[in-house]
């Protein structure tokens, strides 16, 4: 990486820095800001969306991972991302599935897979985690919250490393053998403001939608993955580069649709639906706040 700012994001599957960081990816990259991406797992027990390819769900063909690695790399085209990884290599992780607790959230599944990412021992996916850390010697890192968003173990456990494994790499004695010590400066977790989304809720209901995030109450209670505004900490603007976030997650065709909630949104919200991206500031201190107390870089202060 010969970029001077550099961003590292770990993500579980495929789609999901698309979704949750997608706008603020494309618009690092044309900055000419470093930006890698390191995805956890092929995301191989998703739910399949497109009847032509649900031959390839785990209990048929067992083809859904290299499908979707395929679909990551056009969504990467799309946003401008050159350096992805798979986290240990493609395949070195399962996607260890879940299932809807009920009260709303994920939980995991009933079986688990041997080498499922949940199964994985923390040190050893750390370990594989510095390694990257270490080369790259990002500033700034992005992962999840301690829930995952929405409790999907993958998530959990992807926030469990990422966090892990950077604490690691900064300790000057440890494992020498993967590189030279390196302190990422600021990690942040991705989030979902509140206020943006119960407006969008409440534009959606009064134009007549009462489908889309069918059950969520503009008025009332809202799922995890939601978070509270005095707990934001970052925005960044990338409704100039919206479009592109929006082609990257239609390359995602097996687990978003254009007719689903993602778009849905969009299509009534417009650019600041999707375009504008929130986080939590987990290490580093705030700096350049706008009128609203947040920080408009990530990499401010670096």
């Amino acid at each position: 990486m010969t970029a001077d700012q550099r961003l590292l994001l770990v993500h579980a599957h495929p789609d999901d820095e698309s979704i949750g960081q997608g706008a603020t990816m494309a618009k690092y990259v044309a900055e000419g800001r470093g930006v890698t991406l390191v995805t956890c797992t092929a995301g191989e027990m998703g739910e399949i969306l497109v009847p032509a390819l649900e031959h390839l769900a785990a209990d048929q063909d067992d083809g859904l991972g290299p499908h979707r690695r395929g679909e990551l790399e056009i969504a990467m085209k799309e946003l401008g991302v050159t350096d992805h990884r798979f986290l240990g290599g493609f395949g070195h992780f399962r996607d260890s599935g879940m299932k809807w607790h009920e009260d709303g959230h994920a939980v995991p599944a009933d079986e688990v897979h041997d080498n499922a990412f949940w199964n994985a021992d923390l040190t050893d996916a750390a370990d594989l985690l510095v390694e990257i850390i270490r080369e790259v010697r990002p500033q700034v890192l992005v992962t999840y919250d301690q829930f995952g968003g929405y409790g999907h173990p993958d998530h959990i456990q992807a926030h469990r490393v990422a966090m892990y494994a950077a604490q690691l790499a900064a300790v000057p004695s440890y494992r020498l053998e993967l590189g030279e010590p390196w302190e990422i400066a600021k990690i942040y977790w991705g989030a979902m403001s509140e206020s943006r989304m119960r407006a969008s809720l409440r534009a959606l209901r009064d134009a007549g939608d009462t489908t889309t995030f069918e059950g969520m109450d503009p008025d009332g209670p809202l799922p995890h993955f939601i978070t509270p505004d005095e707990h934001l900490s970052a925005v960044v603007d990338g409704t100039e580069y919206v479009e592109r976030k929006l082609a990257a997650m239609a390359a995602h065709p097996s687990q978003i649709t254009m007719d689903g909630p993602f778009f849905a949104l969009s299509n009534s919200q417009g650019s600041q639906a999707w375009g504008t991206e929130f986080y939590r500031i987990a290490k580093g201190r705030p700096t350049d706040l706008n009128e609203d107390g947040l920080e408009t870089d990530l990499f401010a202060g670096v």
